[in-house]
């Protein structure tokens, strides 16, 4: 265990922390982090599945519990995206590809977490129609499994850009779709875990009691602030990763 795993480890309680106070799982941020620490394409995206899961497991559960949560909500979405995870999964992306694609997932999830406020405010919040869930699950599963996220990050601004859910409701949502995106992702790859690192125990307790933080904020509190200043580090990062610097 090196000074470097150690930081990286408390950057990664971080970002668990910040995530899951929005009910994603922190995917994102675990990938700007390795990318900034250096780990190669190959250990990225299968410690991201890991880690996501964790964080999911324990972020679902809370908010559930809460009751934020609508199963009318996700399963659309969910029969669309699971078996497009798994396939997205299988792929093996070039690290000369990987990387800017990574790149642009991380700024696109910087938008979804930049964007102005007014946008969450869904006082009247309608069911999805079920085909077009199912069709944008497809998209959104793909994309996941492809880049190791789970998917969170492009199905929240949907269900509050078109008005299907609440902000609460979206958090609990988002996260067990985001706990069945990435276990589909990294099943379609167990092959992938062989390249898991040395250090990982040490992450994934760091996630966990991130985790832990981040779903206590996020039941109780507005995370608006740190949430937005998550977004210039993703931007940040998805510099790094398309070589700008």
């Amino acid at each position: 265990m090196t000074t470097a795993d150690l930081l990286l480890a408390a950057c990664m309680f971080l970002g668990a922390v910040l995530y899951t106070s929005v009910g994603h799982a922190g995917a994102s941020s675990y990938l700007a982090l390795m990318a900034l620490f250096g780990l190669s394409p190959a250990v990225m995206r299968p410690t991201a599945l890991v880690l996501n899961i964790l964080a999911a497991s324990l972020t679902s559960f809370r908010y559930v519990r809460a009751g934020l949560f609508r199963w009318r909500v996700l399963w659309p979405f969910l029969i669309g995206a699971a078996p497009f995870a798994f396939f997205g999964g299988s792929i093996q992306v070039p690290g000369e590809i990987y990387r800017p694609l990574v790149g642009a997932v991380l700024w696109l999830s910087a938008a979804r977490l930049l964007w102005p406020r007014e946008i969450r405010a869904v006082t009247d919040p309608h069911d999805p129609p079920v085909v077009v869930g199912i069709l944008l699950g497809m998209g959104i599963g793909f994309l996941s499994g492809l880049t190791g996220t789970g998917g969170g990050i492009f199905l929240s601004p949907l269900l509050l850009f078109l008005g299907w859910s609440n902000p609460k409701i979206a958090s609990g949502v988002a996260a067990v779709f985001i706990l069945v995106n990435s276990i589909a992702g990294l099943s379609g790859n167990v092959a992938s875990v062989q390249a898991l690192p040395a250090s990982l125990p040490l992450f994934a307790a760091s996630v966990l009691a991130g985790a832990l933080v981040g779903t206590t904020l996020g039941i109780r509190f507005n995370a608006a602030v740190i949430v937005k200043a998550l977004g210039l580090v993703l931007i940040v990062a998805g510099f790094k990763l398309m070589d700008f610097f």
